[in-house]
């Protein structure tokens, strides 16, 4: 028999929630959208074991890199607002793991926003400034060659512990039954995919040889469950149940559980 407390976290959907999942909804797929377009423009502009030809490409295309800077900043800020409404609306359903996904993935926001310093980095190096002429061309374009792999490195680390929030929040929607199950099972998969495969990359590095495609799988997952909760919203773990509130006093009476429980 479900108690008191049960029924008030799957039954009973606060109006704070029902907004905060649209918001969760909305900050996913805007917030995937500036991720995306921040890696695109790296990747387009580095030529992979070529320092020169990857020097000239930012200094010809230095406006487009710095977008691409201004583009992951502006996602680690959706991504905070988007942690923010994540907790809001799994709270109720455990407060200490809500708490515990908070921490995975602020902690991964604060390690890339350090990782984007070294592309801030990489357009002083690559500036031209008379105190950079005690080096030569060559030495400087292998110091911003370095940078972004630095850059690169760090985000890795905190792809772990956004593959670790993520896997708890994914987690707290299947207890919640707030998305269809099928949906919050594909989420905590592809998140434990996403972390495990970051890390094993670091152990052994031939896994890079996957590229981005253990990614593909959390993609998928992000954009389904954005999709469903700005344009479904949430559903009540206990569809059935009816409220039976007395008009007389304006109290609500006890709810009449469903047969199967």
């Amino acid at each position: 028999m479900i108690n008191d407390e049960s029924r008030s976290t799957y039954s009973v959907i606060e109006p704070a929630q029902r907004t905060a999942a649209r918001i969760v909804g909305l900050l996913y797929l805007v917030q995937m959208a500036t991720g995306i377009f921040g890696q695109y423009v790296r990747d387009q502009l580095i030529v992979r074991g070529d320092a020169t030809k990857t020097a000239q490409n930012i200094i010809g295309a230095e406006r487009l890199f710095r977008l691409s800077i201004a583009g992951d900043l502006i996602t680690y800020i959706l991504v905070i607002a988007l942690i923010w409404a994540l907790y809001i609306l799994l709270r109720p359903v455990n407060k200490n793991l809500a708490l515990l996904g908070v921490l995975f993935r602020l902690a991964e926001n604060a390690i890339l926003c350090v990782a984007t310093i070294n592309s801030l980095v990489v357009l002083r190096l690559l500036s031209g400034a008379d105190y950079l002429k005690t080096f030569s061309v060559n030495q400087l374009n292998s110091l911003a060659t370095l940078a972004l792999g630095v850059q690169g490195l760090a985000m890795n680390v905190g792809f772990i512990l956004l593959g670790l929030g993520s896997t708890v929040f994914a987690y707290l929607l299947l207890k919640s039954r707030y998305v269809p199950k099928a949906l919050a099972v594909w989420g905590i998969f592809s998140s434990l995919v996403f972390a495990l495969v970051t890390l094993g990359i670091m152990v052994f590095p031939a896994l890079a040889a996957l590229g981005l495609t253990y990614m593909v799988p959390m993609g998928i997952y992000e954009i389904g469950l954005g999709f469903w909760l700005l344009f479904k919203g949430l559903k009540s773990g206990n569809d059935s149940e009816a409220d039976c509130i007395d008009a007389g006093s304006g109290k609500s009476l006890s709810l009449r559980l469903p047969a199967f429980l």
